[in-house]
């Protein structure tokens, strides 16, 4: 074994870094400032998050590694790289606009909490991408798990905000035993907890500890699943979305998502290569079942008044996450260039995802309950927020004008394709179709006629934060569906 270098390489760990100091400065702020000046920890939170967001320029010349076993910068803990990058960049990002959506909800929560552990999430999932060993890499993940846990029931008062909390962490807790299970597995049967030297030590394990090795390859994957909940071990979403604040939901939809996706492929793409045989199939036949369940399930979330909004929200994300798993698996079959595909889908997803939560948040600024029948006849009084919403929806669905969700579709598509799984590629094919019998009815609905005895929706006083949360959203879709080949192109470069 090296020896620890102990320098510090301050500029790669800076996003995270930054994002826990501003936390920290959060917290103590909220303990002097009065009740009329709280506000300004909000305005802290948004700087705080664009300053990290800064901090990434310099990462963008060349990669960067520190918490290093050896001075040659083998075995590191930490490495700033595209891939990397491009994950701290949609985290910060997706943060950044979840603080815009929270601002006008602040009179109903604690705001020095709320706050300080958003921020503290955001500092874990911006950590989570840059770990390159296993214990850093479940350390990453519990500190961008556990603050989540506390903002989903935040509500105080609020029984079903308290119920969603409760569900997601005994879920997550469930998930957290099983990963620990298997990375104390890996690491008894290889001897070491980096990712690269893990993969190495794979290749020629003793055969008297492979079913020792195999079965902490599997349990490190399934623990995985259950935070991203992919189906089976999705079951938490529907209830911890609709039970959390609205921009939490949002939050957990894209930043949660994008954080861990990134530790599911570094788990697999790089640790667990040796067995890509093994993983390759099972992911595959993951993201059918997930993309299968979700989009089945939002089919169900009618618009006669008794379904939310948010559910459905809810249901489509795990049908997205299915379609997010498919170039994972495609890469245990051709090679980590296509894990580049799953990424650029990350980015559209993020983007337009979080502009569909910010329009449901200016709508339950008049109906609370958000209902799918509370979006009937937004045109007719939010004709840009109505524009906007469908843009959103038809960029989730992957049909013009939304080019982004179209290209992005075609991308993972022929990822399968490329790989030889024509039979993912079919069940992708056909989800995808019943994906746009409930996004275009949602469409449909923003322009109906309201009906006869519909009361019409009280005044909505403006919430410039929100304004420009679904305007960046607005902008950001269409700029990326202006150069769809160039998000690829940016999302592929250097990758693993």
């Amino acid at each position: 074994m090296g020896t620890l270098v102990q320098s510090v390489d301050w500029i790669a760990i800076a996003p995270p870094v930054i994002a826990a100091a501003v936390a920290l400065i959060v917290l103590v702020a909220d303990l002097f400032l009065s009740e009329a000046r709280k506000p300004l920890l909000g305005r802290l939170t948004v700087g705080g998050l664009i300053l990290a967001g800064l901090s990434l320029i310099p990462l963008l010349d060349h990669d960067r590694s520190t918490f290093c076993l050896t001075a040659a910068g083998r075995d590191c803990s930490y490495v700033a790289d595209h891939f990397t990058l491009i994950i701290q960049l949609l985290v910060i990002g997706g943060a950044l606009l979840t603080a815009l959506l929270s601002i006008h909800t602040m009179d109903e929560l604690p705001a020095g909490e709320y706050w300080f552990l958003l921020l503290s999430s955001v500092s874990g999932a911006a950590l989570l991408p840059a770990s390159r060993d296993l214990a850093t890499l479940i350390i990453a993940l519990e500190v961008a798990s556990l603050p989540a846990f506390a903002l989903v029931g935040i509500k105080r008062g609020d029984r079903l905000s308290s119920e969603a909390a409760l569900k997601f962490f005994l879920s997550s807790v469930a998930a957290t035993a099983v990963t620990l299970l298997g990375v104390s597995f890996l690491y008894a049967a290889t001897g070491t907890l980096h990712l690269t030297a893990l993969a190495h030590g794979l290749t020629g394990v003793d055969p008297q500890l492979a079913t020792l090795a195999k079965a902490g390859a599997a349990l490190t994957i399934v623990g995985f699943a259950f935070k991203l909940a992919v189906a089976p071990f999705h079951f938490w979403v529907p209830d911890t979305y609709t039970g959390a604040p609205l921009p939490i939901a949002a939050y957990l939809s894209v930043v949660g998502k994008a954080a861990g996706f990134s530790g599911l492929i570094l788990i697999t793409v790089v640790a667990l290569k040796p067995y890509a045989d093994v993983w390759g199939p099972a992911v595959a036949i993951l993201a059918a079942l997930t993309m299968t369940v979700g989009n089945a399930a939002a089919l169900r979330q009618r618009a006669d008044g008794s379904r939310s909004a948010v559910r459905l929200l809810a249901w489509s994300s795990i049908g997205q996450a299915g379609y997010l798993l498919v170039p994972v698996a495609a890469a245990a079959y051709v090679g980590t260039d296509e894990i580049g595909t799953t990424i650029a889908y990350a980015l559209m997803y993020g983007a337009v995802n979080l502009g569909a939560f910010a329009v449901a948040a200016l709508v339950a600024r008049s109906a609370p309950d958000n209902r799918l029948t509370d979006y009937r006849g937004l045109y007719a009084r939010r004709p840009l927020a109505a524009l906007s919403m469908a843009f959103f929806l038809l960029c989730l669905a992957g049909l013009p004008p939304g080019i982004i969700g179209l290209f992005a579709k075609v991308a993972v598509f022929s990822s399968a394709v490329h790989a030889g799984l024509g039979w993912l590629a079919v069940i992708m094919a056909l989800n995808v179709v019943v994906a746009l019998v409930y996004y275009l009815r949602w469409t449909a609905l923003l322009f109906a006629k309201p009906e006869g005895a519909q009361a019409p929706a009280p005044a909505v006083t403006r919430s410039p934060p929100l304004t420009a949360a679904i305007a960046l959203s607005a902008v950001l879709g269409i700029a990326l569906s202006g150069a769809p080949q160039l998000v690829l192109r940016f999302a592929s470069g250097g990758l693993l």
